[in-house]
């Protein structure tokens, strides 16, 4: 049975994935909090995006930079003026729904892009009304996402809460390329917090006011665009890929018409959702935005989306991004503050690759592909990402000491969770809700000849293993 949005809300709440901040006041809305589990869940995927992306090149980093910033840092970016969303309001009960997803919901087909002319013409054409009170909408108007702060308390200056990551990096581009090898390319990424003030939050964690993002932007000679040294290893990989206008295909990277290097990162993409997430090939795809669609100011820009049952449709959860060199020549112009650096016998303003995922996105995605309810209610989230590595679980309560040994020799290598309450059943039950790979049972014959019974979660099969041996078994099979 597919998942639905009502049924991964209620799983997330009943496990502690994650739930409505502030619920106890009546909550906020486009703003959630994780839980035990959710926190666990969360910080493995961000581990292992760390893990896999800041090891494509030696010269990768991570570097935190503030969540605040000042009001000149997005004047610069282009975000003061084009940072924007068109809405109506309902002229009846105040209601304020974005334009073009409303006219998407009526339509079944995507409108962003859009002008306000086009959105307003659309919602007069078809007749849309206001999906709370059935009252008239306005006509479409552009609305900033920002959150605007006011800083110190009488000399006080204009700031924001960042709506991305990537500008940290920016304006510590020259300092970071100065204080690591002064070689390019030379990626810089940042695993943190961004804001956007949403007009209709929805969809639970994919649509969101508070969120993270896990951002790599790659800094590179622009002269050398069309190669990369480890463009033999791609260029037969195929890339499950939705052009403009196009069908869903396969293509491998030689033949894609795209600089080599934006293609061998789109390769890397593919292959961490793939290989390391093993997300299903047919619920992933990159697609192409069309000049309407894509960010102000990227070149190229190819969305990563993964499909998900409770939308019955592609969601977006990350990007690959050609920003040019938008952002370091606008912060050059704004600081007056010079974004040069001599490389490779020349001056240079280097141009960025971003690669760009919503962590709270691929969670919830990676939920909706591991929802499974066919025989038995099971959560297939990669094997990685799981809260819990193993769970330990005495057959009955007189056997809990040696579980407790059991449990005490995994702990030091392992997530490991221990449970005696409840039936083993039951126990079985709740470890497949938050989607344990491993379910270790210490039974009467454990006393006899030192064997436990590993349980897989994927398809409840059982054997019996020495003790002795768990590890190995364990390591195995993550």
């Amino acid at each position: 049975m597919n998942a639905t949005l009502d049924k991964i809300e209620t799983l997330a709440k009943k496990r502690g994935i994650f739930y409505i901040s502030g619920e106890i006041y009546g909550g906020l809305s486009g703003i959630y909090e994780y839980g035990h589990i959710g926190a666990r869940m969360k910080r493995k995927f961000e581990n292992l995006w760390r893990k896999y992306f800041l090891s494509l090149d030696d010269n990768f980093y991570e570097i935190e930079t503030s969540t605040i910033m000042p009001k000149n840092v997005f004047i610069a970016s282009g975000h003061v003026k084009n940072f924007v969303d068109p809405v109506v309001v309902c002229k009846k009960c105040g209601n304020v729904e974005r334009a073009d997803t409303i006219v998407e919901n009526v339509l079944h087909e995507s409108f962003e892009g859009k002008s306000l002319e086009e959105l307003t013409k659309l919602i007069r054409d078809h007749k849309i009304r206001c999906p709370k009170c059935d009252g008239e909408l306005s006509e479409a108007r552009y609305f900033n996402m920002m959150f605007p702060l006011k800083i110190g308390v009488f000399n006080v200056k204009d700031a924001f809460l960042r709506p991305e990551t990537a500008q940290g990096v920016y304006i510590n581009f020259v300092r970071e390329f100065n204080l690591t090898r002064k070689h390019l390319p030379l990626g810089l990424a940042i695993v943190g917090r961004a804001y956007r003030n949403e007009i209709s939050p929805r969809q639970l964690t994919l649509r969101q006011r508070e969120f993270t993002q896990a951002e790599l932007q790659i800094f590179f000679d622009s002269d050398k665009i069309n190669e990369h040294p480890r463009w033999d290893e791609v260029k037969d990989y195929k890339l499950i890929v939705k052009s403009v206008n196009g069908d869903t295909t396969k293509v491998a990277c030689k033949d894609m018409n795209l600089p080599k290097f934006y293609v061998y990162h789109m390769a890397k993409v593919q292959q961490f959702y793939l290989e390391v997430l093993g997300v299903p090939e047919e619920k992933f795809r990159l697609r192409q935005l069309s000049d309407e669609e894509k960010a102000f100011y990227n070149k190229y820009h190819w969305d990563v989306e993964m499909y998900m049952d409770s939308l019955g449709k592609f969601k977006e959860v990350g990007g690959i991004h050609y920003r040019t060199d938008h952002d370091l020549v606008g912060h050059q112009k704004v600081s007056k503050v010079r974004q040069e650096i001599f490389f490779d016998g020349k001056r240079i303003v280097p141009h960025v690759l971003e690669l760009s995922f919503g962590v709270d996105r691929n969670i919830f995605g990676l939920i909706d592909i591991g929802y499974n309810e066919e025989d038995r209610f099971v959560l297939k989230i990669p094997k990685k990402m799981a809260s819990f590595d193993v769970a330990v679980f005495p057959l009955v309560k007189k056997l809990s000491e040696k579980a407790r040994n059991v449990y005490d020799i995994l702990k030091s290598d392992f997530d490991a969770f221990y449970d005696e309450s409840g039936s083993i059943g039951r126990r079985y039950a709740r470890q497949d809700e938050i989607g344990t790979p491993f379910c270790i049972t210490i039974d009467f014959q454990t006393l006899e000849d030192s064997t436990v019974t590993i349980r897989n979660r994927d398809d409840g099969s059982q054997k019996r293993v020495k003790i002795e041996k768990i590890k190995d078994e364990i390591e195995k099979s993550l």
